[in-house]
């Protein structure tokens, strides 16, 4: 589960950098934004999908291996 984690905190992380403009250094303070609501939507969509994942990954697990095994090679 802490390789799952760490994925999703990298990939947030890269997402994140992607999203920000170039021209924030152009913006006076009154237009910055709420920087601490997006941190917290963000953070917060990371543990959904960590939680969504734990729970769904026995069945997923599950899944794939009896559709694995229903393949028969003629």
């Amino acid at each position: 589960m802490s390789r799952l984690t760490a994925l999703l905190l990298t990939a947030t992380t890269a997402l994140g950098a992607l999203l920000v403009p170039a021209s924030l250094g152009d913006r006076t303070e009154a237009e910055r934004g709420d920087v601490p609501g997006w941190v917290l939507v963000t953070v917060m969509t990371a543990g959904i999908v960590v939680g969504l994942a734990a729970v769904a990954q026995p069945l997923l697990v599950q899944m794939f291996q009896s559709a694995v095994s229903a393949v028969t090679v003629k």
